[in-house]
Order: C-alpha cells, then structure tokens, then sequence
C-alpha cells in the first residue's frame, strides 16, 4: 500500500486562508499541489464544482486562471525549497506573488472532468521565476500560461498594501 504524500500547501502553510488553495479557507477549493513521481512537475488534481459553469458543460474561464495562478505559485515556492535544499515545511517559510500571469484557453474545457495542472519552473531570475503551467482534461490540453512570480516577504507585503509599511518608524 503506497501512502499518499502531503500537499505543499498542507507542509508549507497549513494556516493558509487562499480561496484557491488554502488549507483552511472553510469554503475555498483547497487545491492541492504534489512534486511528480520523477521531480520534473508540480501536479494538482481538481474537478471543477457545478457553481463553476461558464457557458453550459464548460469551465468557468476565471475558475480555470484561479487554479494556474494557486498552483503555479505553488510550483515557484516548491522551485525554491528546493533549490536551498529545504523541504516545503522548514522555516522560515517562502513566499511568492504572481508578478504577472498569463493564460492562453487552447480548447474548451469540458465541466465533469478531473483537470489535471502539470507545472514547472522554466526560468529564474533572482526572485523572479518563469513557471509554465499545462490544465489536461483528459488527453487535451486546454490551457497553456506562461507566468511570473516573485519571491517577497509576506508580511511586508502585507503592511505595504495596508500603508503601514512605516509603521514601525512611527511607533
């Protein structure tokens, strides 16, 4: 019996509130993201609820860029872990933001079908990292993005978005 292993999401952060791929986003999708058997990809698996219909029988377009952006992210965090020879659930924890994402809808994309999301890092730059991600559904590839993203401080990043990046120097 082969024991199924944790999601990166589960190892790295498994108070993440994403709607996307937050392990405890009570109503979220929890996407779950898996190195492939042999290393070479980032894998996800997910079967797109009926809420997400776009036109009728096919996937909400805005769904299918939710579940590339969460799991190419994913695939970058995971890049760098390992690229400092560290397992996804060692501290301090890495960060990523999508620095730029950019999606091409090859074919339709059937609802009823587990898609599957095959990603990698292609490129790195520093903090940036190019990740190709591929959604199958099936034997058909219906989706292609080749996107950016970059390694921050989250907790920075937070209190920029809030204004409070000088809170410290005013306190």
């Amino acid at each position: 019996m082969t024991e199924t292993p944790t999601a990166l999401q589960d190892l790295a952060s498994p108070d993440g509130i994403c709607f996307g791929c937050g392990s405890v986003h009570p109503t979220g999708l929890q996407l779950k993201s898996y190195w492939s058997e042999d290393g070479t990809h980032v894998i996800a698996r997910h079967t797109p609820a009926p809420e997400y219909t776009g036109w009728p029988e096919l996937v909400y377009g805005g769904l299918l860029a939710m579940l590339v952006d969460c799991h190419s992210n994913w695939t970058a965090m995971a890049w760098h872990y390992r690229a400092e020879g560290r397992e996804a659930d060692t501290l301090p924890r890495i960060g990523c933001v999508t620095g730029k994402l950019n999606l091409t809808y090859l074919k339709p994309t059937p609802m009823g079908v587990e898609l599957i999301l095959k990603a990698r890092v292609e490129g790195e730059a520093g903090r940036k990292s190019r990740v190709i991600c591929e959604v199958w559904a099936g034997d058909v590839m219906t989706v292609v993005a080749d996107s950016v993203f970059v390694r921050v401080d989250t907790g920075q990043l937070t209190e920029q978005a809030h204004g409070r990046e000088d809170a410290e120097a005013t306190v």
